[in-house]
């Protein structure tokens, strides 16, 4: 019993010792910032101080700083609202009705193709730069996440819980009650994680481009009056609000589903949806083309479909998309090159070290909570908004997901792998060739494929805030400002065509790479 009681005492000491590690390195860089900015190392405009960073947060907090945070957070607590149950009711009905289903997927999984980012120019022409654009994007980005994981939780109720419905004779209200939101609220939960980090990144990038009120333009304000310290306040700011906002979404999903969750199947959909299944989409198409060439709209603000198809292929015949798209593209393979090796040599390292990764991986992680777009003004500060810019943020936007999906990977190698290295005596090359990396193959190619999806979607995003040079959004951003709206299409078209093939590509690779453990799990 003495022994046990040592033991537990050891532990929890050992496991304060190893909190207190995680401490390690955010100290040293306060004190190397520190000391930078005394030294003079960099002039004060490009790197504040940590104490004049302490002196503008305590200034702010008695100034504007709460009045600009509120403004932010009730458009993204009135976004999410509209956009959470109009993405419940949408993926409720898709996972209910099969008929509906197939009527409604292909339009809607071509509509989410787009990314929000992709959106806002045709948001600015539709909805002006007030708050409508904010809502407009917010729900956007909301309902996406939440139609999806609602449809495959309504999908993924057991069929025995049905049958027990059955049994007891419950009308349509009571199976929906008792049965069908209990069962799907696990499922609904994971959409609503999501739609709430996409939702305040959204949010944040709409306010850097164009707001007069918010956190976002407060950021925006202090990178154009060059004081750093008012940026450095506002990333903290946005950092520890989307903290709040996840930990208490947990603490509320922990309440609501308090009971064992049962492995559940993924949402099985049709491999080829019937044909019937596009009859929507031609047909607004259809009308669309009608409304527009008979001027039920004003063409100015909804071109036609023809009018889109024209621009693109004489876009391309004049050269004008094909280069912004060649730029675009290979901007945003570079970046996502030099961040997938950093992410997964990183990645490695500190899965294989374990007491360097209990000391770097929480300074990451909490790095990870800032929005990512939170980092252009600081970047633009201290890279400049060229190319090289550019680089650098989509290099970012491509380091965390590679870099936490190697991680998890690794870390979760089976115990007995070191155990079978120290046996056949391995050195460190073949333990990692042949001991780690097959087993986490999987993990490190989802992470590719994140990364390639962030690295484009990044490169888009840059290319809106930092205006100078070429690309797909650079001319997009152009047109939002002459009102051409075939042009707008075009480039929603062109980056959501791009996008899913950068999926279906790291989707393809990883299915080639991994076939030999697939057909293993076959077998």
């Amino acid at each position: 019993m003495t022994q046990l009681i040592l033991r537990q005492v050891i532990f929890r000491r050992l496991t304060f010792a190893l909190n207190l590690w995680s401490l390690l390195l955010p100290l040293l860089v306060l004190l190397l910032w520190q000391l930078a900015a005394t030294q003079r190392w960099m002039p004060e405009q490009i790197l504040p101080a940590p104490t004049t960073v302490f002196a503008t947060a305590q200034e702010l907090w008695h100034g504007d700083l709460l009045a600009q945070l509120g403004v932010s957070l009730r458009r993204l607590l009135s976004g999410l609202a509209l956009g959470v149950l109009a993405g419940t009711l949408l993926g409720g009905l898709l996972g209910a009705s099969r008929h509906a289903a197939r009527a409604i997927e292909p339009l809607f999984y071509a509509l989410a193709q787009i990314p929000t980012l992709g959106w806002i120019p045709l948001f600015m022409v539709l909805f002006g730069i007030d708050d409508g654009l904010k809502l407009a994007v917010i729900i956007k980005a909301v309902i996406v996440p939440v139609t999806l994981n609602t449809q495959q939780a309504v999908n993924s109720v057991p069929q025995v819980l049905n049958e027990v419905a059955q049994v007891l004779r419950l009308n349509r209200w009571q199976q929906l009650r008792r049965v069908v939101i209990p069962a799907s609220l696990p499922g609904w939960f994971t959409g609503l994680h999501l739609a709430l980090s996409q939702a305040w990144i959204s949010l944040i990038v709409v306010e850097l481009l164009a707001s007069s009120q918010g956190i976002g333009y407060l950021m925006v304000w202090g990178r154009q009056l060059f004081q750093l310290d008012i940026v450095f306040v506002t990333i903290a700011v946005i950092g520890l609000c989307g903290l709040a906002m996840e930990w208490g979404l947990g603490q509320l999903h922990h309440r609501l589903v308090y009971w064992p969750q049962p492995a559940i199947s993924q949402q099985k959909r049709d491999q080829q949806l019937p044909v019937t299944g596009f009859w929507l989409p031609l047909a607004l198409l259809f009308l669309w083309q009608l409304a527009s060439q008979y001027h039920w709209v004003n063409p100015q603000f909804f071109s036609s479909p023809l009018a889109v198809t024209e621009r693109v292929i004489q876009g391309f015949q004049d050269g004008e998309l094909l280069p912004a798209m060649t730029q675009s593209l290979g901007r945003a393979l570079a970046g996502a090159a030099i961040g997938i090796t950093l992410g997964l040599l990183t990645g490695l390292l500190l899965a294989l070290h374990r007491q360097t990764g209990q000391i770097v991986t929480p300074t990451l992680n909490a790095l990870r909570q800032i929005a990512l777009f939170a980092w252009l003004p600081l970047l633009t500060a201290w890279v400049g908004n060229d190319e090289a810019g550019k680089v650098v943020f989509v290099t970012l936007a491509a380091f965390f997901p590679m870099f936490f999906s190697t991680l998890k990977a690794v870390q979760q190698r089976n115990p007995h792998l070191d155990e079978v290295a120290k046996v056949l005596r391995l050195n460190r090359i073949d333990y990692l060739r042949l001991l780690i990396l097959p087993g986490a193959t999987p993990g490190i190619f989802s992470g590719i494929r994140l990364s390639l999806l962030y690295a484009w979607l990044g490169n888009i995003g840059a290319e809106y805030f930092m205006a100078s040079g070429v690309g797909i959004g650079n001319l997009m951003i152009n047109a939002q400002q002459l009102l051409d709206m075939p042009t707008i299409l075009s480039g929603m078209l062109l980056i959501g065509i791009t996008g899913g093939l950068l999926d279906k590509l790291g989707r393809l690779a990883e299915s080639q790479v991994t076939r030999w453990r697939q057909q293993g799990e076959s077998s």
